[in-house]
């Protein structure tokens, strides 16, 4: 087989019928243009919208849950055992709600190797106070230095400075929409009631926004010390302990582990924001599919155009095989001109997907609710590319292939018959 040759007159077919080539190759070009801004744009819309919620939480949570007391007196009683026991309204058991020994369980976990880190917090319900009306809330006392290497609390802060936390004594960041509420600037001090009825008077240093409007009407940020004096309790007091491990992955197995170890509960991050990694998975999904679809739709194109061909080039090809040219040589003909379009459209599309999407990723995005945020966010994962352009030659070697295998079976005797 000379294949300089056939690549010769393929070459010839291209430009005898340009104007078909070029509308096919741009269909090609639209196509994965769309698919790559697309997928792109969809995929980084997914990492803000879950990063809203993972950036700030743990990949493990240790705490105690109240619960309703199991063994009840009558249970306790042999005289019972073999009976049916019907028991309503269940009170919950008195118990501890801070992690028992947590110096020693923070050392443990430390001592882990699959651990990046962990910082205790404290979760104190309490009353914001406005003048005669008092707004359910709570603070949360956190290590502000380490809350911002693990969970990316300074990023939040719209206003003020994180430091102070630890710096100034009794001091607290409130959130944006909260402070609104209550007519609160910086400087300014905001009434605290404990469910205890004890009241006090914290100085607000900062602003926190993370762009859930409901969560940040409620709450404000304090250090663990702060937090511990407005409950009342001791500097080794902490209701939850917070763990970032190096494999998010394995967050589920060292749960189970974790809370069989140290006899508290242990929630992971994929059980407690399971519905945003549907969502997500929805929305990729979807985008998936038409940009796909594009791709498939230009295929069809570059079939129509190819049959068109072949119809009009029925001599050339009846003189091509009556000059001695197989019908596997045809055949390697269209595909060639098939594969032409969809390497040039495909190489294209590449080019100017990089570019829509640099230029959605320079948009402006300002947003109250997402401080964050400055533009529109945009994904440049070079997966996206290579499935693109795989998926370009896959779709128009297909639609070639069929076009190519029906002149490779033309019978030049009956069409120099026909003539």
């Amino acid at each position: 087989m000379n294949y300089k040759l056939i690549f010769s007159i393929a070459r010839s077919l291209l430009m005898a019928r340009w104007k078909q080539t070029l509308i096919a190759a741009i269909g090609v070009t639209f196509s994965i243009t769309m698919f790559i801004a697309l997928l792109g744009f969809m995929t980084g819309l997914n990492g803000l919208l879950d990063g809203l919620i993972l950036n700030r939480t743990p990949h493990i949570r240790l705490y105690n849950e109240i619960k309703p007391t199991h063994l009840q007196p009558v249970m306790l009683d042999s005289a019972y055992h073999t009976s049916y026991h019907f028991i309503h309204s269940i009170k919950s058991v008195t118990s501890r709600q801070d992690i028992y020994n947590s110096e020693a369980v923070i050392d443990a976990i430390k001592k882990d190797k699959r651990v990046d880190g962990v910082t205790p917090k404290i979760i104190a319900p309490i009353f914001y106070n406005d003048g005669a009306v008092d707004i359910t809330g709570a603070v949360n006392g956190i290590d502000a230095e380490e809350e911002s290497r693990l969970f990316h609390f300074q990023d939040y802060v719209v206003s003020g400075n994180i430091n102070d936390l630890t710096i100034i004594p009794n001091s607290i960041i409130l959130g944006k929409p909260l402070a609104e509420k209550l007519l609160i600037a910086i400087g300014d001090n905001v009434q605290i009631v404990t469910i205890k009825g004890d009241q006090f008077s914290l100085k607000v240093v900062g602003f926190y926004q993370s762009g859930l409007q409901d969560y940040d009407k409620t709450q404000g940020f304090a250090s663990l010390a702060t937090t511990q004096k407005l409950l009342g309790k001791p500097n080794n007091y902490f209701t939850d302990l917070q763990v970032k491990l190096f494999e998010l992955d394995a967050a589920p197995a060292v749960a189970k582990e974790y809370a069989a170890k140290f006899g508290t509960q242990a929630e992971d991050i994929q059980t407690a924001n399971a519905q945003f990694e549907t969502g997500s998975f929805i929305r990729t999904l979807i985008s998936y599919a038409v940009g796909i679809t594009l791709l498939i739709v230009a295929g069809f194109g570059i079939y129509n155009i190819l049959n068109m061909m072949i119809y009009e080039k029925m001599d050339s090809i009846a003189i091509l095989k009556a000059t001695g040219f197989a019908g596997r040589d045809v055949k390697t003909i269209f595909l060639f001109i098939s594969l032409s379009i969809g390497i040039a459209g495909g190489l294209l599309g590449l080019l100017f997907g990089f570019i829509l999407s640099f230029i959605i990723d320079q948009i402006p995005f300002v947003t109250t609710s997402l401080p964050t945020v400055t533009t529109y966010p945009v994904n440049y994962n070079p997966v996206y590319y290579m499935i693109a352009a795989g998926f370009s030659l896959a779709t128009t070697f297909f639609a070639g292939f069929f076009p190519a295998k029906k002149a490779s079976k033309v019978d030049p005797v009956v069409i120099i018959r026909g003539k």
